[in-house]
């Protein structure tokens, strides 16, 4: 495409009526905005990882009366890319270790551009034929790249939270046939917070949703779980489906796939793998020896915003019978009925993917990552993943070979946690210890220059790092540590009569 050379069109309208700017002022806001994007990607190093306002402060900053009459649209974009958008985490800032830390990339920023200009409705075909199959081949790729049989479907969805719904319903349906009674579901408490709302959502009481306890490695124990499923059974109860975890969010522990799939298998339960975070594990050598367990399962929940880098929203469910997830979410168009959908029933090989999940109109979330793949190519990929767990080997070496830091936990994932021991300490005041970590955490993330938070193992507190940003270096790792250790120092005074 050429250039565009300024014309006499440029001061008229792209179109007549209302919501219309000139073509000129368009074009001047479009390079605008691309500029405030490449700075804030270019420079995103420069700043702390986390800014923060006060509520009093933004009311102040943000809570006006509705504009009745519009404004400059170039000055709107500077007043929300300096004052409003960077208040939160910069999740892809080298030194941000906080929770799941995605890094989204510029051809999938472009890719939300376009398919918003474009109304793109990857829903029925009718609506939105290129969409449905730049998301069909985006979904094949993703069933390549995690080594999944021929055969598995899905669609893209807002995120985890909604692909273990998604997946959830269809195992319901599948396996209780509208009938909820006795009927069980088994996870460990290890497992994502959102498994208890889809439960919720699917209809089910406190009761019917089983936590485990895990094992010492914060795994679901297989034998525990066989143990439980079979008392329900004795008791007349219905046990139907089981979600394991590939990569907890605390840890990155994950659960015994192989044997759970075996378990499942024997018992005729569904079993949903939540693989949100860890699931792109499968995408490197380290990781391949999963595939042969992804492929048994009976669903799987990916979230290609967390360690496939791309910018929320961004999640996906696959399943090994898709058919499953049309039986369940197609048949409500069967008895709500107005005939103002019939226009785009689907016709011969076409398909409708609002025929399989929740969503009527759906955005084209798949856009991001078809265009960073063609981009950037899988093996980029691979090696931005190995990176991460390359990185989380190197705080963990780093973490054993000092004397006041203890491993509480070994990567995985590209997850790790530890613990501040000062000198000396005892162990008698493990209460000390644990608002010890609070300290370190909050004193580190207020030097503005890494961001490091808690989560609890074994009902202790803990200091937790997600490594997995390609733009992270050992030197950041490093950086981030010794923080660790000078926080842990500073405060050791305040703490010493608790801790020796």
């Amino acid at each position: 495409m050429t250039p565009h050379l300024p014309g006499p069109d440029d001061d008229a309208p792209y179109r007549t009526g209302e919501l219309a700017l000139p073509v000129a002022r368009m074009r001047q806001a479009g390079h605008h905005a691309v500029d405030l994007v490449v700075e804030r990607l270019q420079n995103v190093a420069d700043k702390p990882p986390h800014a923060a306002a006060g509520p009093a402060e933004l009311e102040t900053l943000l809570h006006e009366p509705l504009p009745e009459q519009g404004g400059d649209l170039i000055s709107l974009l500077e007043r929300l890319a300096q004052d409003v958008l960077p208040l939160g985490i910069r999740f892809d800032h080298p030194r941000c270790f906080a929770f799941v830390p995605t890094t989204g990339n510029y051809p999938a920023a472009l890719a939300d551009l376009l398919s918003a200009a474009f109304l793109s409705v990857p829903g029925a075909w009718l609506v939105g034929s290129g969409p449905t199959r730049i998301e069909l081949t985006t979904i094949a790729w993703l069933r390549e790249l995690l080594g999944l049989p021929d055969g598995w479907g899905g669609l893209f969805v807002s995120g985890g939270s909604l692909a273990n719904l998604t997946a959830l319903a269809a195992a319901r349906d599948h396996h209780l046939a509208g009938d909820l009674t006795g009927a069980r579901l088994y996870c460990s408490t290890q497992a994502h917070p959102s498994i208890a709302r889809a439960a919720h959502l699917l209809g089910l009481d406190r009761a019917q949703l089983t936590a485990l306890e895990p094992d010492r490695s914060q795994r679901l124990d297989p034998r525990a779980l066989t143990a439980r499923i079979e008392a329900d059974r004795a008791a007349g109860l219905r046990p139907f489906a089981v979600v394991a975890t590939l990569g907890t969010t605390g840890t990155g522990a994950i659960d015994p796939l192989a044997e759970l799939t075996a378990i499942c298998s024997r018992q005729r339960m569904w079993l949903h793998i939540d693989g949100a975070h860890g699931a792109a594990l499968a995408l490197t050598s380290r990781g391949s020896y999963l595939r042969e367990a992804l492929g048994r399962a009976d669903s799987l929940t990916i979230d290609p915003h967390k360690w496939l880098f791309q910018p929320y929203e961004a999640g996906c469910v696959l399943v090994r019978a898709p058919e499953l997830l049309k039986s369940t979410f197609a048949m409500a168009r069967h008895h709500l009925d107005t005939g103002y959908l019939h226009p785009a029933q689907a016709q011969g090989d076409e398909i409708n993917l609002d025929d399989y999940g929740p969503q009527q109109s759906r955005g084209l979330r798949a856009l991001k990552l078809w265009l960073s793949l063609k981009t950037f190519g899988a093996a980029a990929f691979r090696r931005a993943v190995d990176h991460g767990l390359r990185l989380a080997d190197h705080a963990a070496a780093r973490i054993t070979d000092h004397p006041e830091l203890v491993l509480v936990t070994g990567p995985s994932v590209g997850i790790l946690t530890f613990r501040y021991r000062p000198p000396g300490a005892a162990t008698t005041d493990p209460q000390a210890l644990d608002r010890l970590q609070d300290t370190i955490s909050r004193t580190v993330c207020a030097t503005g220059q890494a961001m490091i938070l808690t989560t609890r193992v074994q009902g202790r507190i803990v200091l937790r790092m997600c490594t997995i940003n390609p733009a992270t270096t050992p030197t950041d790792i490093d950086t981030a540590l010794d923080l660790v250790l000078q926080a842990g120092r500073t405060q050791l005074p305040a703490e010493a009569q608790d801790l020796r």
